[in-house]
């Protein structure tokens, strides 16, 4: 009975690690949010300086859901990390070929329409 009791108790224990990882999850992700909610609402900064804050604050909310939700930490789970790491640089590399190929379509198209003199 004792061994049963321990293990319920080293559950719970278990259980509410991972309610405050949610907990403390949720409060980071909507204070993420707030701030460059607020940045934009009250105008306060250029708008250079609020699209640098609000990327700048994307990029560690990522941080926080990779963290507190999907449970992907640096030191264990090398295997999600990689993974994650593979997808990152196959999205950066296809909205980089994506906007090289549209700049220079947008080039050609300029001087396109240069040339018949519109």
């Amino acid at each position: 009975m004792s061994n049963n009791s321990t293990d319920q108790m080293k559950l719970s224990a278990e259980e509410h690690k991972d309610r405050m990882s949610y907990v403390w999850g949720l409060i980071a992700a909507l204070v993420l949010t707030v701030i460059p909610f607020g940045l934009v609402y009250f105008q306060s900064l250029s708008r250079t300086s609020t699209l640098v804050i609000i990327g700048v604050f994307a990029l560690i909310q990522m941080l926080v859901h990779f963290r507190y939700f999907l449970h992907v930490g640096w030191k264990q789970h090398r295997e999600d990390l990689l993974l994650l790491l593979f997808s990152g640089s196959l999205l950066f590399f296809l909205i980089a070929g994506t906007l090289w190929v549209m700049a220079n379509l947008a080039t050609r198209m300029m001087d396109m329409m240069s040339g018949m003199g519109m």
